[in-house]
């Protein structure tokens, strides 16, 4: 797959193939969640969204990534998209889009969200519900320094080449072996929830043939 994708092919299968903005069944979510890592937790997994952020520059569209801050929280330094747990009564759109103006300064006011991604559950026992959305020119990030270290861009077509998709292993202390997924750009090592993610999303919008 080429890393250069037209924009407007991009809409169209956004608007074709993600979920419309209605509050997920927590049976059926679950159901079609992803699970990339084994499951740390026991009962249900507690909501979150992360926002995945499209900005249109002239080479296609970049997202938004952060990487954590270097404190004493789980996930430090890691990339990761904006995001986090849902409040209660709240939808995913709406806690992700919190989330990104609580962590880098994004307005709710630039982005236009667009569907929902397939889910995914982390070993911790979260449920993240993807949020993609347009961001808009105009805006101005600035990352809340108790979470946030860096905000960057990554090319959205070297993020959707599965070419680029790196199949790792980590060794437990018992032994056992747990596959996961990676992809490297600029130096920048994209693993985890994130890349999973984006892999379920590559696998939403590229998996089969659009008609």
């Amino acid at each position: 797959m080429s890393e250069v994708i037209d924009a407007q092919d991009v809409r169209r299968r956004i608007a074709e193939r993600l979920d419309p903005l209605r509050e997920p069944d927590p049976a059926e979510a679950l159901a079609r969640a992803t699970r990339p890592v084994r499951s740390l937790f026991d009962g249900p997994p507690k909501p979150a969204a992360v926002l995945v952020g499209l900005v249109e520059r002239p080479h296609g569209f970049s997202v938004l990534l952060t990487r954590r801050a270097d404190t004493p929280r789980k996930h430090t330094g890691q990339i990761a998209f904006p995001g986090g747990r849902c409040d209660a009564g709240e939808t995913p759109w709406a806690a992700a889009l919190r989330e990104a103006e609580e962590e880098i300064g994004l307005e709710p006011r630039f982005v236009t969200v667009a569907g929902l991604a397939s889910g995914m559950i982390t070993g911790t026992g979260y449920l993240i519900t993807p949020v993609v959305g347009f961001v808009a020119e105009g805006y101005r990030l600035k990352p809340n320094p108790d979470e946030v270290a860096d905000i960057f861009e990554t090319p959205f077509g070297f993020l959707m080449n599965p070419a680029n998709h790196e199949e790792h292993v980590h060794e437990m202390e018992n032994g056992d072996k747990i596959p996961y997924l990676a992809m490297t750009h600029d130096d920048r090592f994209i693993w985890g929830a994130t890349a999973a993610i984006l892999r379920g999303l590559y696998d939403r919008l590229y998996g089969v043939p659009l008609g």
